[in-house]
């Protein structure tokens, strides 16, 4: 069984749930989202960390995890992540079904009572978040942030992201910046989940072995006590390279370089919509598998990069390529994967390629059902659109695409940031 249900509890509050018995388990998750912006990106970023900590019930971690044990082992957790131009704030929970409850315990509806605690009634002193509670995240997402450097093809992504998209609010890091987070102080974060609370679009996504009714009506309540002020934010992409493409060479204490080429794609969920599918595909056989000429060709063929594979990011209509590249070779395979791009703009790949990338998305778009968390994950990358669709119908499009639509996706992409990781004695070097 397999049930997809959405409706409004408010102006900017949206509930979809997809009911599945196949699944002995169920997850919640309630999605703020805010438009980026760098001087709110920091605060807002803890907020999740913190509500999930504990609650005013359960006002610290051990009476809130001696809670989730009591039902079964549930979970609650957070995250902070970014939708095209909006900082995405996650809190969520899962548990076992209420069927498979030993004394019949209303599982559901209990979690989501404990959930609603978390974001609504958090541990306060003084009206504002704990400092200890607060030291306590600020340094964790200080650390997140170190990981993200000490993670080399990451910190090589997040450098061209932030160089390519310097003037807009797809360049700003989900966290903010260190030295924002440094400077962040309890009383500020508090005053940002209050303006989080009155005034994100908020997703609430319900999915796998539940009944969705309790879950809707607990939360219609919960949001109806906040006096709502929803900003819509509309999502656009408009932006036109003026001047010379910025390449930006770094040196760190690196064995193997790291290469990512930025490139801008007309085909975005706000702009062309209807040719997002084939801006996809277009994707799979440039470089977005094993199977894709990146691949072939770059890395097997002219034995260029350790590893080079292109991503698509529809919310946002760019495209990026990443590769592991000696120093020396930097150059040959950046003229190389620029050629693979030309190579599909001109529309040199078979139809056996187009039907190789069809299988490998179209099989993708099919295992999505097979996991509460790429469910919750797709529907959530869905709500920004006009009209969500499922998994099967988006493999639909897919399979409907032509070769004339994959040319028209590629020609319009063109390069616009170049970013490179180079070791230490190449900088002596210079």
């Amino acid at each position: 069984m397999n049930k997809i249900e959405q409706q409004v509890l408010q102006d900017g509050i949206h509930f979809r749930s997809v009911q599945d018995t196949k699944f002995k388990t169920f997850r919640l998750s309630v999605n703020f989202l805010l438009p980026l912006k760098k001087e709110t990106a920091a605060a807002n970023a803890l907020i999740p960390f913190l509500l999930s900590r504990c609650s005013r019930e359960y006002p610290d971690f051990t009476q809130m995890s001696r809670k989730l044990a009591s039902l079964y082992g549930a979970s609650l957790g957070s995250n902070v992540g970014k939708l095209g131009s909006m900082q995405v704030l996650t809190i969520s929970a899962g548990a076992i079904a209420d069927h498979y409850a030993l004394q019949g315990e209303k599982l559901t509806a209990e979690l989501t009572r404990v959930l609603c605690g978390a974001i609504f009634d958090p541990a306060l002193e003084n009206g504002l978040f704990r400092e200890n509670d607060f030291r306590q995240e600020q340094r964790q997402t200080l650390e997140q942030i170190d990981a993200e450097y000490n993670d080399k093809p990451s910190y090589a992504l997040k450098r061209c992201v932030e160089i390519m998209c310097a003037n807009e609010p797809y360049g700003i890091s989900r966290y903010g910046s260190r030295e924002d987070v440094q400077k962040l102080t309890s009383r500020q974060v508090t005053a940002a989940w209050k303006d989080m609370l009155r005034t994100a679009r908020v997703e609430i996504l319900a999915v796998g072995n539940l009944h969705p009714a309790p879950i809707a009506g607990a939360l219609q309540e919960a949001f109806g006590k906040i006096e709502r002020a929803y900003r819509p934010v509309t999502e656009t992409h408009t932006f036109h390279r003026l001047g010379e493409i910025p390449r930006v060479t770094e040196y760190q204490d690196v064995v193997q370089g790291k290469m990512v080429l930025g490139m801008r794609v007309a085909v975005s969920q706000s702009n062309q919509e209807e040719l997002v599918p084939a801006a996809r595909l277009m994707n799979t056989i440039f470089g977005g598998t094993p199977n894709g000429k990146l691949f072939l060709n770059v890395r097997e063929k002219m034995s260029l990069c350790y590893y080079c594979g292109s991503g698509y990011h529809a919310a946002s209509g760019l495209l990026f390529v990443q590769s592991g590249v000696e120093f020396a070779n930097m150059a040959k395979a950046e003229k190389a994967i620029l050629e693979q791009l030309q190579a599909v703009q001109n529309g040199e790949f078979t139809e056996d390629d187009i039907a190789a990338a069809k299988r490998s998305m179209i099989n993708n778009y099919q295992t999505v059902g097979d996991s509460l968390v790429a469910l919750e994950g797709w529907y959530l990358a869905q709500s920004l659109l006009p009209k969500v669709q499922t998994p099967e119908e988006y493999a639909e499009k897919v399979h409907a695409v032509g070769r004339d639509e994959i040319v028209q996706t590629a020609k319009g992409v063109q390069l616009d940031a170049v970013y490179c990781l180079k070791g230490q004695k190449e900088a002596a070097a210079k």
